[in-house]
């Protein structure tokens, strides 16, 4: 979930839901420089969130979607802790 905070990996997220973009691309859409672009693109290979494709001298990036199926698994699941905590029975106490 960090690695989607940062607005700018957001935005390229987005960008790479509608289809496979290479860095040319990004930095066009996005207006963020080019190493910019190469840094967040690293965190979200790192993370999972993105595979590569060589193409030539160009690499193209694609989304995984099943690894946006496993996060927002975990994060219904924590939806539902939540609706689920009756709070003035589960809390904890202060010393």
């Amino acid at each position: 979930m960090r690695v989607l905070a940062d607005p700018l990996r957001a935005q390229i997220v987005s960008l790479l839901a509608a289809e496979a973009l290479c860095t040319c691309h990004l930095v066009e859409e996005t207006g963020a420089k080019q190493t910019n672009i190469s840094n967040h693109l690293r965190a979200l290979r790192q993370a999972g969130l993105v595979d590569t494709e060589p193409c030539g001298r160009f690499t193209y990036y694609r989304l995984r979607p099943e690894a946006l199926d496993d996060l927002a698994a975990q994060l219904t699941g924590l939806a539902e802790a939540a609706r689920h905590v009756d709070l003035h029975q589960r809390k904890r106490p202060c010393t």
